[in-house]
This record gives structure tokens, sequence and C-alpha cells, in this order.
């Protein structure tokens, strides 16, 4: 039986059609006025592997095309890229251009791979946003990103946008923040897949695509209020101040003191303070916790299960509601 994997750029659920080029107004859900005296993410270079970004956009700061002298529209990229910018308005952002923006036919899987690369090595990025979905399990795009988070960079990726399937890569793979999505209203978005690989969701309306933004943003927020700090101390300090459901809160991930502890120089050579940004043997555990998180929540009640569910909170198992 064959099967025809494709790369999708996660546009708004409902796009144009392939012949516009439209570029989605971009509304921010986060109050920036409210985060600007603690970060603004000045100077944190943020890679966008996508579409391209227009060259207007002030934040801009070079890039690579993989697709040189082919035509095509970037408005979904700049869409993401305004996205972030619209949180973290200091960021500088890195455009790698893998898709020629069709909604249907996004981007060769070696170009993905090879623009996360080339992201985390000459492009010097501090974040990669990867607002596409790969359908399947690539040993090119897993290699770059493991080299990107060896590295100490922070991976971003959107779950996808059809719950009917399983949350896609690169966002299902260890190490990178799997991002889903809730509607501005606060209500469960529809669209969003669930499952243990999702570690965060955000306000999305338009997609998952937009809700990775806005984590990337905060992510970048992050590095420059602790610019010490490991990738995954990042990583796990967004978690940790997430509202109910793991909703994204970057307020209290740049404020609340006691989250985790004090943030591990980059360079050390320390465990991650999270299984969940430790390897395949660390996703294979929080997948089965996850599922056994479920299971306790259906069918047990009383004191043990009160603490069992404590423990799954302290380490921040637990699914989007």
């Amino acid at each position: 039986m064959w099967r025809l994997w494709v790369i999708v750029l996660l546009g708004p659920v409902s796009v144009p059609a392939p012949t516009a080029c439209v570029v989605a107004p971009v509304v921010v859900p986060y109050p920036a006025e409210a985060l600007a005296p603690l970060a603004t993410g000045a100077g944190v270079r943020v890679a966008v592997v996508d579409s391209g970004v227009d060259g207007a956009l002030p934040q801009l700061a070079g890039g690579r095309d993989l697709l040189p002298g082919r035509p095509g529209c970037r408005g979904h990229g700049t869409a993401v890229a305004a996205s972030i910018a619209g949180i973290a308005p200091g960021v500088r952002i890195v455009a790698v251009r893998v898709s020629d923006g069709d909604p249907g036919d996004a981007a060769g899987i070696g170009r993905v791979a090879e623009g996360i690369r080339w992201a985390a090595g000459p492009g010097r990025a501090q974040v990669i946003n990867v607002s596409l979905v790969i359908g399947v399990d690539d040993r090119r795009v897993r290699a770059a990103v493991a080299q990107a988070v060896r590295g100490g960079v922070i991976v971003v990726a959107a779950a996808g946008n059809d719950p009917r399937r399983p949350v896609g890569y690169p966002a299902a793979y260890p190490g990178v923040i799997g991002v889903g999505a809730v509607l501005s209203s606060g209500a469960p978005a529809s669209f969003s897949p669930v499952g243990p690989e999702v570690d965060l969701v955000a306000v999305g309306d338009g997609g998952t695509s937009f809700s990775a933004a806005f984590v990337s943003g905060a992510a970048a927020l992050l590095r420059q209020r602790f610019p010490d700090a490991s990738a995954a101390w990042i990583a796990e300090r967004l978690s940790v101040t997430a509202d109910v459901s793991r909703r994204l809160n970057p307020y209290r991930a740049l404020t609340e003191a006691g989250a985790v502890s004090r943030p591990p120089v980059a360079a050390a050579a320390t465990p991650p303070i999270s299984p969940r940004y430790d390897g395949d043997g660390a996703r294979a555990w929080r997948r089965a916790s996850w599922f056994a998180g479920v299971a306790l929540i259906l069918l047990v009640s009383g004191a043990s299960a009160v603490a069992a569910h404590s423990r799954g909170r302290r380490r921040g198992w637990r699914p989007p509601g």
C-alpha cells in the first residue's frame, strides 16, 4: 500500500486559494506592554524555518533561501515571524526559506533538515521555530533537530491542525517543545492534536503555526532575561509556569520565583532538568507516563490517586485540556 507523505505549512484552518498571497493580520494575545519592562528578546536570534519572510519586517536579520530563483508566497512565514516579533519585538528574525508557500505542498523533507542544520550552525539561531508538520519520522530531520538541541538551541514546533492524526514531526521529537492551540476565547481548539508530545498550548485561532510562534517569542524573552540558562532549563520554565491545561503564560515565566531551580550555565555538562528533554528513552517514559496518568484519572480514586496526580504535576506530565 502506497502512502504519500507531504510536509504541510500550518496556515489558517481555512486557507486562501494557492494562487493568492495573503499575509494574515497578526493579533498578539499576550500583553506585550507588560512584558517589555522585563524583556523584549533584544538581540536574540530566532530562525523561522518556513516559506520565507517579507523584507519589510523590521526585525529581519538575513537568513538563507533554499529555493533561490523560485517564486512563491512568503505570507505564512511572514505572519509567523510577525507573531514572534509581536511578543518579543527586540528579536532578530533569521528567515530560512524551505517552501514556496503553497499550503498543500510546502517543502521537501531534505530542505527542512538542511534549513534546521543551517539555522543552528551558520545561522547562529538561539531559537528555531518550525511551523510545519512532517507526517513521517525522517532520519535527516531527526538528526538535524538532535544536533540543534545538543548545541543548546531551543527548538519549537507546531503540533498540527488535524486532531485525527498524531502529533507530527518535528514537534514529536525529543528535545522539541511541541505546541498545540487554544482559541483566544480560552476554549480548546478543535483542530489541535493532543497527546504526550504536546508540551504547551498557546493562542492560535489561525492554527498551531501561530501558537508555536508565540511560544518561540516567549522562549526568546527568557533567553534574554536568563542569558546563562540552558535550553532545557528555559523549556522547563515555560512548562512549569504554564496555566491550567498547559497554557503558555509568558509573564509568569519571566517573573515567578522558585518555579525551577537556579538556571544552570548553558555549557555545563549537567543532566537535563526534565526527562522530557533527554532523548528517546525519556520520550518513551513520558509517553508511558501520560497514558498511565490518563488511566489513573479514569480508574483510581482516593488518596493514592491524589498523590500520583501531584507527582505528575510536579514533573509536568499532563496533556493539554
